[in-house]
């Protein structure tokens, strides 16, 4: 398959794994930077900053900890023939390239969109328009070649697994500054604006 076909083609199915996710009520850390967000911009006090905090830390501890099961066994076992690994090795490499500038701004966007699907997914209860709406958000980020800190974590730990790449560098150079873009796209394009429509029908205290 050529090269372009290849990309699109990816771009495709990169949607997935998010429809299994979020079709199952299981949670991501990229889709908490919404409703947490928006309540904390609501109540402003430490309290709810706390817990924001501890959902955000054990979402993403747990989403990590996923993402390295995933890429241990795709890199240290028999779960797929010996024959995919050279390219996977080649998806993972370009999937985790780029500075830590580089990274955190492409994350940016990843994390508008994901946030954006949450935003929308409470829009309806269709089974069908979900999926339509979770095709739309995610293929662009395979499409653009953004940066998602748990799908991209996979893939870096798969580095990782293989040898590739050391834990230190995938951590330090892939997975902080996409989890901080992710965060910042979430919450300032997102959930700030979300809440700037209705922050002036607030009641006045």
């Amino acid at each position: 398959m050529a090269p372009a076909y290849a990309h699109a083609a990816a771009a495709a199915g990169y949607p997935l794994g998010f429809i299994f996710v979020i079709l199952a009520r299981s949670e991501l850390f990229t889709e908490n930077t919404l409703e947490p967000i928006i309540s904390l911009l609501h109540r402003r006090d430490a309290r709810t900053l706390g817990l924001v905090l501890r959902l955000w830390g054990l979402l993403l501890l747990g989403n990590l900890l996923g993402a390295a099961v995933v890429a241990w066994v795709l890199g240290r076992t028999r779960a797929i023939p010996a024959s995919l690994a050279p390219h996977l090795a080649r998806i993972a490499e370009r999937a985790t390239a780029g500075t830590f500038g580089e990274v955190f701004y492409q994350a940016i966007f990843a994390g508008w969109l994901i946030a954006l699907l949450a935003w929308l997914l409470a829009s309806t209860r269709s089974t069908g328009a979900q999926l339509a709406l979770i095709w739309l958000t995610t293929a662009p980020i395979a499409a653009f070649e953004f940066r998602h800190s748990i799908v991209g974590s996979v893939e870096a730990f798969y580095r990782v697994a293989t040898g590739a790449s050391l834990l230190g560098e995938m951590v330090m150079g892939f997975i902080l500054p996409a989890v901080l873009g992710n965060a910042v796209g979430g919450v300032f394009l997102v959930a700030l604006l979300n809440y700037g429509q209705v922050a002036a029908e607030r009641p006045r205290r």
